[in-house]
């Protein structure tokens, strides 16, 4: 692939268990079909979403090459790779096999808490470490430090190979900022379903999405109505999705979107401590939004 767009509907791909906590390739391969036959754009594996903090490397790698093999070229795959501690991450990314990827999704150092100018120096050796496009990845809500729109665009700017960025920061201002003084090509992604639509109205070119999992076909539909400039007929999709959106965040990630997709007859509803299954009265919720929905 000559340039990678990340216009429209990604989806950070979750992974599955099976009742002894080890990962169920069958479940997985259900839910990446699942995905990829309801028109989603790309997959993200190994994020968030998937677990990727309580999986062992030898999981992580086994985890990449089913998913090549599994995708058949269909669409692009991105793999995150990130961590606090930058001499390792670079080692990482420069032994992984990825054949098969089209770039990597790599979070902001969590625990340590850099700062600015720690931040730009990790992502230079990240960016220069890597074969592939770097998309940057922001949430602070989980880092405990956000990556701020000057070093941001800092970075945009200075390295080509640095793509994108994953904003889930929820500061309206800061990504709007971005989204004004970024360098031409360099996409702003959208890292939380609920703002999918607003941020799009500012010139973001689609999201990385949880709710993606159960529903790519409809959640994809909003995205490409607004992509195409029709946020008349997004927004009732839009609003039908506004209460799911926030139950299945109640009791973490992604314990929600494990609960529906299982719900759904995808997956078994397990996860790796230290994350739980969602509680059964957020459960019963979803149930009741889940009938709407539907």
């Amino acid at each position: 692939m000559d340039s990678l767009s990340l216009r429209g509907l990604g989806i950070a791909l979750i992974t599955p268990f099976d009742n002894e906590k080890n990962i169920d390739y069958d479940a997985l391969s259900r839910v990446m079909n699942h995905v990829i036959d309801n028109r989603a754009d790309y997959l993200v594996v190994l994020g968030t979403t998937g677990e990727a903090a309580t999986l062992t490397a030898q999981e992580k790698e086994s985890i990449r090459r089913f998913c090549v093999r599994e995708n058949r070229g269909r669409v692009p795959l991105i793999a995150g790779m990130g961590g606090n501690d930058t001499r390792a991450l670079v080692e990482e990314i420069r032994h992984a096999d990825l054949d098969g990827y089209s770039a990597i999704l790599s979070v902001t150092p969590f625990y340590n808490k850099p700062s600015q100018e720690g931040l730009y120096c990790h992502f230079v050796e990240v960016a220069s470490a890597s074969l592939l496009p770097v998309v940057l990845y922001n949430v602070p809500g989980r880092t405990g430090v956000n990556l701020s729109a000057a070093t941001t665009l800092r970075l945009a700017h200075e390295f080509p190979n640095i793509i994108a960025v994953k904003e889930a920061s929820g500061n309206m201002k800061q990504i709007e900022e971005i989204i004004n003084n970024r360098p031409d090509g360099f996409e702003v992604i959208s890292g939380d379903d609920s703002l999918t639509y607003p941020l799009i109205s500012l010139g973001a070119e689609g999201v990385i999405s949880v709710v993606g999992n159960a529903f790519p076909r409809e959640f994809g539909d909003m995205v490409r109505l607004c992509l195409d400039g029709d946020f008349q007929k997004a927004l009732p999709i839009h609003y039908r999705f506004q209460k799911l959106y926030d139950e299945l965040f109640v009791d973490g990630n992604p314990a929600g979107i494990k609960y529906l997709l299982h719900e759904m007859g995808f997956i078994r509803n397990e996860l790796r401590l230290p994350l739980v299954p969602t509680r059964r009265e957020t459960g019963e919720k979803i149930d009741a939004i889940l009938s709407k929905i539907r």
